[in-house]
């Protein structure tokens, strides 16, 4: 194994593995629009392809894999690419984001499959909210998957909650004691303004520094966990001892320690969650490429990785929608929800 550093020094050590581009929430913050471009089945990766680009990426340096979407849940028989990625050597982490909805039927077979942890998407307690929010209903079903996934043996669990101004900020002190009550870890997250966050405003951000006051005058002052880490959270300790998080990708990026790269359903490989281009792993998997060959393309394109596409955002004069609606439906690639957030 070869450890793949970019201009920046930053490692090539987390991927987030894409299955599906579909969802069954169409979440104000990611999918806001009526009608959306799919990728076409038939350019989806097959499991044994995304596993074994798994092992190309693993031999460069990737120790922890992470199952996305859209909704990962979404595609059939998931628990058998968990066991064909369980299998391989060298892997420390094989997580999954999942928002929740079918969590509770499939929890114990991809814990047995071999699924490390998981990750939930939990942006209001109040089931009204989250339908008006996700323009679908499934709030008890998302409650009795965090249930499931204790059941099954997971620890720790975080929860996800993207805090947007207006919407759903009177509940960070809900989230936190009902993370608390379920054995789980809130992370507080700021609404982004990437891909397919078609209405964002900057107005709609609650800044990190503003969820800790808010918090803080309730519970008393969060002290920042200190601990060497390349993820995207930064954890808190409160008085009585909760622990929390919060992912201030928008006001106060982390791109310096960034990890990450994603791996679309289609097999586009993209070095930032910014990044308007990608990496067609695909073509060349299907063409016979072997695994030195696609370590090759791989390893001198993350040589040559600068993005810092966060950083950037932050300091452009006029911040407002990344990418129009219009631009999405031509490359359906720039959408969060294909790219895996």
């Amino acid at each position: 194994m070869v450890t793949v550093a970019d201009r920046f020094d930053r490692p090539l050590q987390n991927l987030r593995l894409s299955v599906t581009d579909r969802c069954n929430l169409r979440c104000a913050y990611c999918m806001p629009e009526e009608e959306y471009v799919w990728l076409a089945r038939e350019h989806l990766l097959t499991f044994e392809e995304i596993a074994r680009l798994a092992t190309v990426f693993s031999r460069l340096g990737v120790r922890r894999l992470r199952l996305t979407g859209g909704e990962p849940l979404l595609r059939r028989d998931l628990d058998l690419l968990v066991r064909l990625l369980a299998s391989q050597g060298g892997i420390d982490e094989l997580a999954m984001t999942t928002n929740g909805l079918l969590l509770a039927e499939q929890a114990a077979g991809l814990r047995k499959a071999g699924l490390t942890r998981v990750t939930i998407s939990l942006d209001t307690l109040r089931p009204d909210r989250f339908e008006k929010l996700t323009r679908r209903a499934g709030h008890e079903q998302v409650l009795a998957g965090i249930a499931a996934a204790a059941a099954a043996g997971f620890t720790q669990t975080k929860l996800d909650s993207v805090i947007m101004r207006g919407v759903n900020d009177d509940e960070l002190l809900d989230l936190l004691d009902f993370a608390t009550r379920v054995g789980a870890e809130v992370r507080f997250i700021e609404y982004m303004d990437v891909g397919g966050a078609t209405r964002w405003s900057e107005r709609d951000v609650v800044a990190r520094d503003e969820m800790l006051a808010t918090i803080g005058r309730a519970r008393g002052a969060p002290v920042a966990v200190e601990e060497t880490s390349a993820q995207p959270a930064q954890r808190w300790r409160l008085p009585d001892g909760t622990i929390f998080g919060t992912i201030a990708s928008t006001t106060q990026p982390f791109c310096a320690t960034c990890d990450r790269a994603r791996l679309t359903a289609d097999g586009q490989w993209y070095l930032c969650l910014y990044a308007t281009k990608g990496l067609d792993l695909r073509g060349p998997l299907r063409s016979g490429a072997s695994d030195d060959e696609l370590a090759r393309l791989i390893a001198p394109a993350w040589q040559g990785r600068s993005d810092r596409g966060a950083e950037e955002r932050l300091h452009s004069i006029a911040r407002g929608v990344f990418q129009s609606k219009s631009t999405l439906r031509g490359d359906p690639h720039l959408e969060m929800h294909t790219r895996g957030g």
